[in-house]
Parts: C-alpha cells; sequence; structure tokens
C-alpha cells in the first residue's frame, strides 16, 4: 500500500511537493515588475497581487490572509518579496522569517520609484535565491503531511455520478493517514447542508455550515440574483444539471465520508488533520486561490465538460470521467476514467489508480497545467476601496 511521497522538508517541518521560487508582489504597482523578474529566472513562480491601497475590513484581512498564506505555503521554496513600500514589505517580511523560508524584500521606495532598478536587483536576487534551494532533494514523508484542496468546475452528470464521488474516496484515505482535504464552494452546498451538518464534529460546526449557506443564499436574494438560472450555469445546464440541490449533492460527493472538523474563512488555513469546510465562492480560479492560501501543496479539480484553468502555486491534479471530454481533452485530464462512467470499471479500482496518479505528482511528475503553464491566482474583493 501506498504510504508516503517525496517532498521537501521545510524548516517549519512542512513539507512542499514542488520547490518553487516565488516571485510575490504585494502591491499593484508592482506587478508588472514581477511578471519581468520572473520571465528572466525560468521555473519561477510568480503572484502579482492587484491591489493594496484603499482596502477596508474584511477586505483587507482576506487579502493579507491570502498572501501570508501564499508565501508561507510549503511549495515555495524561497520568496522573493517586492512591493511599493517598506511598510507593505516589513509586514509580510517578518511573517515569512517565522517560517524560515529563504527570502528577499525588495521595495520601490529603496530603488528610488524606479521599476527598471527594482527589475536587475530582482533578477540578482532571485537567481541567488534559485542557486540554494536548487540545492533541496526530496526525500521520503509520510502521506500525513498532506494538505488537500478539492474542486469541481463546469460540471455535468458524469462529476456528481462518478469524478466527485472518486474525490470523497481519495479524501477519506487521506484523512485516515492524518492528514487534510477540504472543500470549498459554499453556495454549492445549498440543499444538501443538513448531509454536511450530518457529519459535524460538534453543533457548533454544524451551525457554522448552516450560516455559511444561508449568508451565501442572502448574498444571492440581495444581488438580485436566481440561483437556479445563475448556478447551475449554463455549460451546467446545458450538460444535464438543472438545480443547485442537483449541483450541491454532486459538489459535496467530493467530501467524503469522514467527520467534519470545521469551517474556516476563505484562505484560513485549518487546525489540524481530518476534513474542514472553506466557506467561501465557487469562482473555480478564487476558490483555488483559498485553499493554496490555506496551505494545500496539491489540489484535485473534477470537471465535466472541461475546464483548464489550474492554480500557480500547488499542482493540479485535473479528473474527468465524461467519455466525450476524455477522449477530447488529451491534454487537460491527468486522470480519465470514463470506464466508471459506462459500468466497465468500479468507482474503487480508479480510486486506486488516481491515488498513484497522485502520491506520483506529489512526489515530483508534473501535471498538464503545470507543462502547458496554465497556473494562476485571483483574490476575492467583498466590497469598495476608499
Amino acid at each position: 500500500m501506498l504510504d508516503e511521497f517525496r517532498g521537501y522538508v521545510r524548516p517549519s517541518g512542512r513539507v512542499g511537493v514542488r520547490n518553487h521560487l516565488l516571485i510575490l508582489s504585494v502591491t499593484g504597482l508592482t506587478g508588472p515588475t514581477a511578471r519581468r523578474i520572473s520571465a528572466c529566472l525560468p521555473g519561477s513562480v510568480v503572484i502579482d497581487f492587484p491591489y493594496d491601497g484603499g482596502l477596508l475590513g474584511e477586505d483587507r484581512a482576506a487579502q493579507d490572509r491570502a498572501l501570508a498564506g501564499l508565501g508561507s505555503n510549503p511549495n515555495a521554496g524561497a520568496v522573493l518579496l517586492i512591493g511599493a513600500n517598506t511598510v507593505r514589505v516589513g509586514k509580510f517580511t517578518e511573517l515569512f522569517s517565522v517560517a524560515g523560508t529563504p527570502m528577499t524584500a525588495i521595495t520601490l521606495d529603496e530603488c528610488g520609484h524606479d521599476a527598471v532598478t527594482l527589475t536587475e536587483r530582482g533578477i540578482r536576487a532571485g537567481a541567488l535565491l534559485s542557486k540554494v534551494i536548487s540545492g533541496l532533494r526530496r526525500e521520503p514523508v509520510s502521506l500525513l503531511n498532506l494538505t488537500l484542496g478539492l474542486e469541481c468546475g463546469r460540471s455535468d452528470p458524469s462529476s456528481g455520478l462518478v469524478s466527485n464521488p472518486l474525490l470523497g474516496l481519495i479524501a477519506d484515505r487521506i484523512v485516515d493517514f492524518g492528514g487534510v482535504a477540504m472543500i470549498g464552494e459554499s453556495v454549492e452546498w445549498m440543499g444538501a447542508e443538513h448531509l454536511l451538518a450530518a457529519r459535524a464534529a460538534t453543533p457548533d460546526v454544524a451551525q457554522k455550515i448552516q450560516a455559511a449557506v444561508d449568508r451565501r443564499e442572502g448574498l444571492a436574494v440581495a444581488g438580485g440574483i436566481d440561483l437556479t438560472g445563475n448556478n447551475p450555469g449554463p455549460s451546467n445546464i446545458a450538460g444535464g444539471l438543472s438545480t443547485i440541490e442537483e449541483k450541491s449533492l454532486g459538489n459535496i460527493a467530493k467530501s467524503g465520508s469522514r467527520p467534519i472538523q470545521s469551517v474556516v474563512a476563505w484562505a484560513e488555513a485549518p487546525e489540524g488533520p481530518g476534513f474542514h469546510l472553506m466557506d467561501a465562492c465557487s469562482y473555480a480560479p478564487e476558490s483555488l486561490t483559498g485553499f493554496s492560501g490555506a496551505g494545500a501543496q496539491l489540489l484535485l479539480f473534477t470537471t465535466g465538460v472541461g475546464n483548464s484553468y489550474v492554480n500557480a502555486s500547488a499542482p493540479t491534479i485535473k479528473v474527468g470521467a465524461n467519455p466525450e471530454t476524455s477522449e477530447r481533452l488529451n491534454e487537460q485530464l491527468d486522470y480519465a476514467c470514463p470506464a466508471v462512467f459506462s459500468g466497465d470499471m468500479a468507482l474503487e479500482q480508479a480510486a486506486e489508480e488516481l491515488f498513484v496518479v497522485l502520491v506520483d505528482v506529489a512526489s515530483g511528475t508534473r501535471t498538464w497545467g503545470e507543462i502547458l503553464g496554465e497556473g494562476g491566482e485571483s483574490f476575492s474583493r467583498m466590497g469598495a476601496s476608499i
């Protein structure tokens, strides 16, 4: 039985499945510079946060939480941190130093507000960090060190019948090893929230599950959104889904069967092992960033009719069971099991095969999304800026 993978053990004791040089721009003014630096440093991953000045309240807290989580995700072997001013950058410098991650911080203030100077200094600093982390080596570690984020997008009946239950089996297995797994998309618990609440580890968790659904429904009503026509969306409806309840039953199949330990906010790291829920939006780019910001090193993403989007910080294993999609998207799906949909393979057999793929990717095998450079990050906004 597979019970370990080969990963990078960090000074904090956490384990990365990748060894990225992360170029992290924490102010919108320095995003273009971050992209220029990354273009000169092959293999680097760039995150260019588009906001900063004027963020308020919940927005500010959520964005800072996400940036702190992305910068300390164990897939980042080193961080080149850039920003417009020393106050903003200094806040994150302190956070990342605690984790022991090799890091260099440079600001526009220090470069006389010259983006060309910042680019030059960034390339030199990033090259040095890349050299340092190139000496790190993978070593065998237990699967209990994994944190998984589980996503679905452009779903159809094959998602709810096969692909999502398949991820549920994977989630159960990782939780049983002592690891962490989580799903988000809380509007897609609606109509099935009672099934999740029945698995809550405590009454308080059950109450939070219901509250999360009520809040999302309230936002939709206040915005004049008819969830029947908006979620499922047009592609879901064309694929055969008709109601939010139908979509929700398929979505929560990714959660497996283990007790639900907590409900966390977007990009908030769960405390302790087990299965957790993330109260977050259903839009895949933002949802995936929430998972990687919460510390997930590996993501599994099912699709019915096709969805090429993957996360930048964490390798994203794309899974599908629709026979037509599986044949058409050879360079998008990392694991396809149309034979389960046709009744020619047991779901449990597919779970064994997908688990092998998961361990291989955790140990270094690249996903199609990584090979084709599909990765990105997306940041939620809750309100206006001043």
